[in-house]
C-alpha cells in the first residue's frame, strides 16, 4: 500500500499522514504548494509520477462563509478539483477516499441523517462538496466516502481553540444553542480512514464521535474542562447571523460505520478530553 494525502496541512491530513507513518505505511503528503487541485495537468502529472495505491483527499475549499461571496472558486476547488483528482486516481488503478459534510443535508428535523438521505444543501459550501461527492460516486467503485462535522485538531484553527482563547479573555461569550451536532476529533477520524483503506469495504459513511450537543452545549464543556471561569450564554442562530446558512440539525447516523464493524466511535467527552490534554503536551 502507498498512499497519497491531500491537504496535509490542514487538521485532518496531518492527522492523516501522522497514523499512517506511525503504522510504517509508504506515504506522501502534498498541499497546494505541490500541486493546485484546479490545474488538471498538475494533478494528473503528480500522481501518474507518485503512482499511489490510495488517494485520502483531504484537501477542500472550507471557508463557509467566504464561499458565499466567491462561489465559482469554492466549486472550482471541492467540485472540479475532485473530479481532476478522481481520474488521475483512476488512471493508475488507485482506491480512493472523499471527505465530505453533514451540509450536503437540508440541516432540517431532529433525526439523524441516514447515508442514503437526500440532498439538500443550503450553502454554497455545501453544494460544492455534493459536486464532489457526485464526481466519486459518479466515475469510481473502489471508493470510501466519508461524511463528518465539526472537526477539531492539533493542526490548524477550531472551535475548541477559539473557546479556549475567547474563554481566558473575556467573563462571558455568547454561544449559538439551535445548531445540533457532533464535534469531530481528527485523530478519531484518520483511524477510521487508515482502518478502512487496506479494505474493500467500500461505500458511504459517517464518522464522527458519539454524542449530539450543541455548540453552546460543547463551548460549556471546554470551559469546564479547561478550567476557566467563563460563561457561556446560549443564544439562537437569529442572533448571530453570518453570510452561510447553518443547518439547525447536523446529526448523522453512524450505522453504516458500526455495522461494517469500525465504531462506534469515542465519545465527544473522551475525545475533547484527549485533544486537551495534547494541547497541554504541546506547550509543555
Amino acid at each position: 500500500m502507498k498512499v497519497l494525502v491531500t491537504g496535509v496541512a490542514g487538521q485532518l491530513g496531518y492527522d492523516v499522514v501522522r497514523l499512517l507513518e506511525k503504522r510504517g505505511v509508504p506515504c506522501q503528503g502534498v498541499d497546494v504548494a505541490d500541486f493546485n487541485l484546479t490545474d488538471e495537468k498538475a494533478v494528473m502529472d503528480y500522481v501518474l509520477a507518485y503512482q499511489p495505491t490510495v488517494i485520502v483527499h483531504c484537501a477542500a475549499y472550507t471557508n463557509v462563509d467566504r464561499a458565499e461571496s466567491e462561489p465559482e472558486v469554492c466549486a472550482a476547488v471541492n467540485g472540479m478539483g475532485t473530479m481532476n483528482l478522481v481520474r488521475a486516481a483512476l488512471r493508475v488503478g488507485a482506491k480512493f477516499v472523499f471527505i465530505s459534510t453533514d451540509y450536503v443535508f437540508p440541516g432540517t428535523g431532529d433525526q439523524p441523517f441516514e447515508v442514503d438521505d437526500a440532498y439538500g444543501p443550503q450553502n454554497v459550501y455545501g453544494v460544492s462538496k455534493v459536486q464532489g461527492e457526485t464526481a466519486v460516486r459518479s466515475l469510481m467503485t473502489r471508493f470510501f466516502l466519508l461524511r463528518t462535522s465539526w472537526v477539531f485538531g492539533k493542526n490548524g484553527h477550531n472551535f475548541v481553540k477559539t473557546m479556549l482563547r475567547l474563554g481566558a479573555e473575556k467573563p462571558e461569550i455568547r454561544v449559538v444553542c439551535d445548531q445540533i451536532g457532533s464535534p469531530t476529533y481528527t485523530p478519531d477520524l484518520a483511524r477510521i480512514i487508515c482502518d478502512l483503506i487496506p479494505t474493500d469495504c467500500y461505500g458511504i459513511y459517517h464518522v464522527r464521535n458519539e454524542g449530539y450537543i450543541s455548540w453552546a452545549q460543547f463551548a460549556e464543556m471546554i470551559m469546564r474542562k479547561a478550567g476557566l471561569a467563563c460563561r457561556v450564554i446560549p443564544v439562537p442562530s437569529s442572533e448571530y447571523p453570518t453570510p452561510a446558512r447553518r443547518p439547525l440539525n447536523s446529526r448523522l447516523s453512524a450505522r453504516t460505520l458500526t455495522e461494517a464493524g469500525f465504531g462506534p466511535m469515542p465519545t465527544v467527552e473522551d475525545a475533547l478530553d484527549r485533544y486537551l490534554a495534547e494541547l497541554r503536551e504541546e506547550k509543555a
